[in-house]
């Protein structure tokens, strides 16, 4: 099975309204619409609404990078997803490891965001990965075996039939640090055969999974050449346009 490469930037705490607009004017006049790869940007939550007019009528959809599960409510400094929905978000960034660390976000709250993108046709992007502890006791396939079974216990099939999965070792996300090729492949082969477990093995085909950690253009080329490396969630190299147009062409 064919999966289209998806490409997303994730801005994290990054980029005013202006910033944005110039960034998004330099980056649409170096694509011409046909990309191979699908392209996707997560501005913080102040941006959202300028991005997503910016974007509208263009083939680059919009993210938001966190989520609320419940649609209204006294829930101070949340965001819905009938808001983001709103402000024509497509995708959206679930339990990325700066949420779980930072934030106190667990498996179980990354469960119920995936349930409530799922009732507003918002497709994930659930984010799972070790630590370098984790990494150098040879836990990683326990570690993110964990995460995604805990993450989708009971959301087949209904909410599941989009999601992409960004594997990011916790180790390599801003640090300079990347995974070999190889790491990259293993983690991602054993997502795509967990995910034929949890769910079938026909969703886990079309499954997209993204490499997240120090994606640079200089090295998006050898992790597209991994079979199960579907593209990447680019954190630092997504600020720069002529950075994230460099990763976009691979």
């Amino acid at each position: 099975m064919t999966r289209r490469p998806l490409i997303a930037a994730n801005w994290k705490m990054h980029q005013t309204v202006p910033e944005a607009l110039t960034f998004l004017d330099h980056l649409l006049a170096d694509l011409s619409g046909d990309e191979e790869a699908e392209v996707v940007i997560a501005p913080p939550f102040t941006a959202l609404e300028a991005v997503g007019r910016r974007l509208d009528g263009t083939s680059v959809q919009v993210a938001a990078q966190n989520v609320y599960w419940e649609d209204q409510g006294a829930f101070t400094g949340e965001v819905s997803p009938l808001m983001l929905k709103q402000l024509g978000c497509r995708y959206v960034i679930i339990g990325h490891s700066e949420r779980r660390q930072l934030f106190g976000e667990t498996d179980e709250t990354v469960r119920r965001r995936l349930r409530a993108a799922g009732r507003h046709e918002l497709t994930p992007i659930l984010c799972v990965g070790e630590t370098k502890e984790d990494r150098e006791a040879g836990r990683t396939d326990d570690v993110i075996t964990g995460q995604i079974s805990r993450a989708l216990e009971g959301l087949y099939p209904d909410p599941l039939r989009e999601l992409v999965v960004a594997y990011e070792p916790v180790w390599a996300i801003g640090t300079g640090l990347t995974a070999t090729v190889d790491q990259a492949q293993e983690a991602q082969a054993h997502l795509r055969l967990l995910l034929a477990r949890i769910t079938d093995k026909g969703l886990a085909n079309r499954t997209r999974i993204l490499y997240g950690g120090s994606v640079k253009p200089e090295n998006i080329l050898a992790l597209m050449a991994m079979p199960d490396v579907d593209g990447a969630l680019v954190g630092g190299a997504s600020l720069s346009a002529d950075s994230f147009t460099g990763i976009i062409h691979f």
